[in-house]
């Protein structure tokens, strides 16, 4: 993980210096925020890190290694890091930030299980005197600082790359629409990207939003879904992430639908990749894991310290419940067979072995992946 970590740093410089023209296009400008802590402090830090789930393999093997890292390096290796993973349970969040209020940490990396229910958590927090920053998904409740990508973008991303894999069908076509989980802001901004690209071009023949974002959920919602519509009327799939794109591949597969219609996905997770690659996925989304990750532990830092973030965030959003929460959006890039090799390779998110395995190999090799 060390070696991926040093080679997908090479690429954040270049990502962080889009990422204020990014947010500022994307994101409401406000003034500056007041409350960014009284007290300063050294390097001797704890800070907490709360992740939402371990479904998806972003969280575990690139954000909190990341976090961790960049913590280390701007705190001399002072600072303490206390993680807790979710497992996509927001009693067993809410009871993690607790624990984390009773351990008295300086500063609270926040990524919500959901966004609603965790807003009590984030006032208790904030009533103790510790700042909590929003990442990745915009928690409710006074938030102090919030990084993620621009997820609006990911969906015009997807929706783009699905009217383009659609051809002749992207104009009348029927498609599916698998939507995230509905505890998570994101998957509303998902989808509103995709359907502001998509709305009045295709038929949507079924829409769900799906539970936890799980691959077996949407597995069975696919197979509701050809039961439905019949398996020769799917003319595309969107699919708002990896994890349920291999759950609807495979309810598609167990169909006897060939050749597959087009599917989208996010995360660049190494199966999704490596179903680009064969073909059975169309495309994903690639986001900049170390450029997000790096802001996040930047703002806690910052905050722990009582530092202002005004060198950190150039922009502000407003959630359901706080204005002007200052705010780094991250760009992001649609992902296809034809710049894998400019952009998980360059950037060491994988490495040519890990996509093109034995079982991957001839694939590799037809679209001159080597």
């Amino acid at each position: 993980m060390n070696t991926r970590m040093r080679r997908a740093a090479v690429a954040v410089a270049a990502t962080t210096m889009a990422i204020s023209l990014a947010a500022c296009g994307s994101a409401k400008e406000s003034g500056d925020k007041a409350e960014q802590g009284s007290e300063k402090k050294g390097d001797d830090l704890k800070i907490g890190l709360l992740l939402p789930e371990n479904q998806t393999a972003r969280y575990e093997k690139f954000d909190r290694p990341i976090i961790e890292k960049k913590i280390s390096e701007l705190t001399g290796g002072k600072a303490k890091v206390t993680y807790a993973n979710a497992k996509q349970d927001a009693n067993t969040q809410a009871q993690q930030v607790d624990t984390m209020i009773t351990n008295k940490v300086d500063a609270l990396i926040l990524g919500s299980v959901d966004s609603k229910a965790i807003a009590n958590s984030v006032k208790k927090a904030k009533d103790a005197g510790i700042p909590v920053v929003a990442f990745d998904r915009l928690a409710e409740g006074p938030i102090d600082a919030y990084t993620s990508f621009d997820n609006e973008e990911v969906g015009r991303a997807q929706g783009t790359a699905l009217l383009e894999a659609l051809g002749d069908k992207a104009d009348g076509g029927t498609i599916v629409m698998m939507n995230g989980a509905i505890t998570d802001p994101n998957a509303a901004l998902f989808k509103k990207g995709a359907k502001s690209v998509l709305d009045g071009k295709v038929k949507y023949g079924k829409e769900y939003d799906t539970k936890e974002w799980k691959p077996e959920n949407a597995n069975a919602n696919m197979e509701a879904a050809i039961t439905a519509l019949g398996k020769d009327k799917i003319d595309g799939v969107y699919s708002a992430n990896d994890g349920m794109a291999g759950g609807i591949i495979t309810a598609l597969k167990a169909a006897g639908i060939d050749p597959l219609p087009p599917v989208t996905g996010q995360d660049a997770e190494l199966a999704g990749v490596q179903r680009i690659v064969s073909g059975e996925q169309f495309m994903s989304v690639y986001k900049s894991y170390p450029a997000e990750g790096i802001v996040a532990a930047e703002m806690a830092v910052a905050l722990a310290k009582g530092e202002k973030l005004d060198s950190i965030a150039t922009s502000k959003v407003d959630s359901a419940t706080t204005k002007g929460i200052p705010t780094v959006l991250v760009p992001v890039v649609s992902l296809t067979k034809d710049n894998i090799k400019d952009t998980v390779l360059k950037d060491g998110i994988w490495t040519l072995d890990e996509i093109c395995s034995a079982k991957y190999k001839a694939d590799c090799d037809k679209i001159g992946l080597k």
